[in-house]
C-alpha cells in the first residue's frame, strides 16, 4: 500500500518509519527541509529504549509532492492543519482517505474541507520527540484508536487498525469524538505541567492544592464537552469519572486521578510534554490556541465559564513571548485562582 505521512516529526516520523519497516511504500512529507534531506541521505533513525532502529524511507517537502494521494496520515501540529490542508486538498481524489494522527479536534476542520466521508478520526496517546534532523526518540506506549466520525464500525477502519498495528496496538471505536474530546480535556493538565521545568509526574505528585487545581482545570474542559453533547471516554491514564468526582470535592478521587498519571509517566522515557519541548527546546509556538483555545471558544459560545483554562492560555502565551519564565510560581498562581 502507498501511504503518505504529512508531517514527519515525532509521531508522523515514527508512524511512517514503522510502516516502511513492514514493507509498505511510504512517503514522509515535512516542511523542515533539513529533516527531509537527512532522511533522504541517511534514512530515518529512531532512538528506542527497546532497541534503536533505522529505516530507509522516501521523503519530500510539500512542494515536491505530486498527487493523487490515496491514504494520507496527517501528523502536523494542530496549528499547521489549515496550511497543510491548503497544500493537500488539490492532491486528493474522491477516493482519498485522510486520517488525523494529531492532538486536538482537527477532524472538525478537516471534514469541513474534504468531507466526513474522506476523514477518519484518531486518538494518539503514545509518546515521541523530534530530536534532530533525521532522528526521533520513541517516548513510550499508549493508546492508538481509530473511528469513523459518524460512529459506524466500517471495514476501512478495521483495515486501518490492522495497518497501524505495525506502529502501536490499534483498536476501533464507535465514539471517536468522545476520545478526541477526552484527550483534549486531559491536555489542559499537560499544558499546566509545561508551565514548570519539571517532569509530569513531579507536578501531579505535588500536595493536594495543586492536584485539586489540576482536576478542576480538566473538569472545566469536560463541562464544555458535555455542553457540546459529547460523552467523554476513558483512555490510558485518564478516567473522566475520577475528575467528575474530584471536581465535586472527593479527595480520594483527586489522589487516584493524579496517581494514575504518575504511574503512567514513570514508565516512560518521555517525562515532559511536547508542549514543554516547544517552549524550552525548540523555542516555538505551542498548540495552545488550537487545543485549549478551541475549547475556551466553544465554552464562551455555550455559556460555560472556563476561568482556569483562560488563564492557562494566557500564561502559555506569556512563556512563548518571553514575558514569563517556567517555575512552580506559575502553578501557585493557578492554585490561587482555583
Amino acid at each position: 500500500m502507498h501511504i503518505t505521512v504529512w508531517g514527519a516529526g515525532a509521531i508522523g516520523g515514527i508512524t511512517g518509519g514503522a510502516l516502511a519497516r513492514t514493507g509498505h511504500d511510504v512517503l514522509l512529507v515535512d516542511a523542515h527541509e533539513e529533516h527531509v534531506r537527512a532522511i533522504q541521505r541517511d534514512g530515518l533513525h529512531v532512538l528506542d529504549p527497546r532497541g534503536d532502529w533505522q529505516v530507509q524511507v522516501r521523503a519530500a517537502t510539500p512542494a515536491e509532492v505530486r498527487g493523487p494521494i490515496g491514504l494520507l496520515l496527517l501528523a502536523v501540529k494542530a496549528q499547521a492543519t489549515a496550511t497543510a490542508l491548503a497544500q493537500i486538498v488539490p492532491l486528493l481524489s474522491q477516493d482519498s482517505m485522510l486520517v488525523s494522527v494529531q492532538n486536538g479536534l482537527n477532524e472538525e476542520l478537516i471534514a469541513e474541507r474534504i468531507g466526513a466521508a474522506r476523514t477518519v478520526g484518531c486518538l494518539v496517546n503514545w509518546a515521541a520527540d523530534w530530536v534532530a534532523p533525521g532522528r526521533i526518540q520513541y517516548g513510550g506506549p499508549g493508546s492508538l484508536t481509530l473511528g469513523e466520525l459518524d460512529g459506524r464500525i466500517t471495514p476501512r477502519v478495521r483495515d486501518l487498525a490492522k495497518l497501524l498495528s505495525a506502529v502501536q496496538p490499534t483498536r476501533v471505536t464507535e465514539n471517536i469524538w468522545g476520545l478526541l474530546w477526552a484527550k483534549t480535556c486531559y491536555a489542559a493538565l499537560l499544558f499546566a505541567t509545561a508551565l514548570t521545568d519539571e517532569t509530569i509526574y513531579d507536578v501531579v505528585e505535588r500536595p493536594l492544592p495543586t492536584q485539586r487545581m489540576l482536576v478542576l482545570l480538566v473538569a472545566e474542559a469536560m463541562a464544555v464537552a458535555e455542553a457540546c453533547g459529547v460523552r467523554v471516554e476513558a483512555f490510558d491514564e485518564y478516567d473522566p469519572a475520577l475528575y467528575r468526582r474530584g471536581a465535586a470535592g472527593d479527595l480520594t478521587a483527586i489522589e487516584a486521578a493524579m496517581a494514575e498519571i504518575s504511574r503512567f509517566y514513570r514508565k516512560h522515557t518521555k517525562v515532559k510534554t511536547g508542549i514543554w519541548r516547544d517552549l524550552a527546546v525548540r523555542k516555538r509556538k505551542t498548540e495552545v490556541d488550537s487545543q485549549i483555545g478551541v475549547v475556551v471558544a466553544k465554552g464562551r459560545r455555550l455559556g460555560v465559564a472556563t476561568p482556569l483554562l483562560d488563564r492557562v492560555v494566557v500564561m502559555i502565551h506569556d512563556l512563548e513571548d518571553g514575558r514569563r519564565v517556567m517555575g512552580w510560581a506559575n502553578l501557585d498562581e493557578l492554585v490561587a485562582l482555583a
